[in-house]
């Protein structure tokens, strides 16, 4: 599965992410597992529902989600990073 990056989505991670250790290991970690296996039930992808329903999402630790646009069967846009009140 290859991945882009919306400017969103890295605005968010350098506020909210890179400046937590732990939490970048495991965004690492999640996101590495979703190129590999988008499917893995570790992930918990859902799809989102109201504004958002042409929108998916998946789980990193807790609180923490990635919203994405699947583009293609091979291709995703990452379009933002954070809890599920800043992100949703």
């Amino acid at each position: 599965m290859k991945t882009e990056l919306h400017s969103q989505f890295v605005k968010s991670y350098k506020k909210r992410i890179a400046n937590k250790a732990k939490l970048v290991q495991k965004v690492t970690e999640r996101i590495d597992l979703f190129k590999t296996d988008p499917t893995n039930p570790l992930l918990k992808d859902h799809a989102l529902t109201g504004k958002k329903n042409h929108l998916r999402a998946f789980w990193i630790s807790g609180d923490v989600r990635v919203v994405y646009l699947p583009i293609s069967k091979r291709l995703v846009l990452f379009l933002d990073i954070g809890s599920h009140n800043q992100v949703y």
